[in-house]
């Protein structure tokens, strides 16, 4: 079964291939040849994850997998959220992120947060939305090469290093994204 994963992000194109079942092939905005950016008009998680699907569904009329994720932080009001990708202004920009959030985050205890993914999957005659959260904290700076994102700076409840130390595999296992993804292949299954 082919679907195509609506993102340019290539690291999120690799880790969905990895989570996913070999026999649900992923097929990347890239290699549809669509480079146009869809713009994330939505203010949810939830709405862009559904506005991402929807454009591709309309304009290949093939089944689509979209998702949207969102650093939640406890002490900043669940910021950046659906702001995430561009907390600091500038889209994708990972490390003006990381560093507006750890200012942000300077005289603040509570460092809890989560990482929260929505994915919408659009069919033919179907719809239908998962979604993945994971619990942890914020540390004071970065750890870690591995990842991409805020990865450096979130360590996963119950384990003692930042995303970005574990390795792909580790992280496919329990990261928000996977968890999400895990349940959308389940259903896909059945």
């Amino acid at each position: 079964m082919k679907i195509i994963f609506a993102t340019s992000n290539e690291n999120k194109v690799k880790e969905v291939k990895e989570i996913l079942p070999k026999h649900i092939a992923i097929v990347s905005l890239k290699e549809m040849g669509y480079t146009e950016d869809i713009e994330e008009t939505g203010s949810t998680l939830e709405e862009n994850s559904l506005l991402k699907a929807q454009t591709i569904f309309d304009k290949y009329k093939l089944p689509v997998l979209a998702e949207d994720t969102g650093l939640e932080v406890d002490a900043l009001q669940g910021a950046p959220g659906v702001y995430s990708a561009r907390y600091a202004g500038e889209h994708g920009n990972s490390e003006a992120n990381m560093q507006l959030l750890l200012k942000n985050l300077e005289k603040e205890d509570n460092r809890k947060a989560q990482f929260r993914t929505v994915a919408t999957f659009i069919a033919e005659n179907s719809s239908s939305i998962y979604t993945g959260v994971v619990r942890g904290e914020i540390i004071k700076e970065k750890t870690g090469e591995k990842g991409f994102g805020y990865d450096p700076i979130f360590i996963p409840a119950g384990f003692d290093k930042t995303f970005a130390e574990m390795s792909s595999q580790e992280k496919s296992i329990v990261s928000h994204r996977a968890i999400a993804m895990q349940k959308f292949a389940q259903h896909f299954e059945n």
